[in-house]
């Protein structure tokens, strides 16, 4: 039987393979090349940011910084490792910097309602599922968004980059600085904690 090729393994290494290639150009000074690779990766971006942070209201304004870094750390940036690898490791202290300046100056607590201008982190997408169904599905999707925002940090950012990112555990092992022993221990912990904050969920 014939391998299919467009497989997804092949479609990461066409990804990875573009985003060096739009590098190399960022490099430069291309523009174009730049707003394409910004176009490709800030969605993701601007999701894991949000969930880091349990609310959207600043995530596009720190993506739109992690990015900025990209642009004027480019002429020194080098291929040692995948380009997504270094744009969540910009990300990572850049979160972790304004989790920092929120813990000195609080705004609010995390357990506050959200307002409805923060509501696409919710489940969107009802399909078939009655309205009833669709409310419990976007409850609980707030409520895993809760638990989350409630992790330690590095566990809360290897749990997003894991589940959400679909990141490898070497990945987030450099993202963080840790090893993959270290990284897969992390993700036990916070599951084992995401567990018990959502026990009430799960023995419904």
């Amino acid at each position: 039987m014939s391998q299919d090729p467009t497989t997804p393994a092949d479609t990461s290494a066409d990804s990875a393979a573009q985003d060096l290639a739009w590098m190399e150009r960022v490099r430069q000074g291309d523009t174009d090349a730049f707003a394409q690779l910004v176009e490709a990766h800030q969605h993701r971006v601007i999701g894991a940011v949000a969930k880091m942070l349990g609310d959207a209201t600043d995530a596009e304004d720190i993506a739109q910084q992690v990015f900025v870094r990209v642009w004027r750390s480019a002429p020194r940036y080098e291929p040692t490792a995948k380009f997504t690898t270094w744009l969540f490791t910009i990300m990572r202290n850049l979160v972790c910097n304004e989790l920092r300046r929120r813990k000195r100056h609080p705004a609010r607590s995390l357990d506050a309602p959200l307002d409805d201008s923060e509501q696409p982190l919710q489940i969107r997408d009802p399909g078939a599922k009655t309205p009833e169904e669709t409310l419990l599905d976007a409850e609980l999707q707030d409520a895993i968004l809760k638990a989350i925002a409630q992790l330690p940090e590095v566990h809360r950012m290897a749990i997003i980059l894991r589940r959400y990112e679909d990141v490898s555990y070497e990945e987030i092992g450099e993202i963080l600085g840790i090893s993959v022993p270290a990284v897969k221990s992390v993700l036990f912990r916070a599951r084992t904690q995401l567990r018990e904050m959502l026990r009430r969920y799960l023995e419904s």
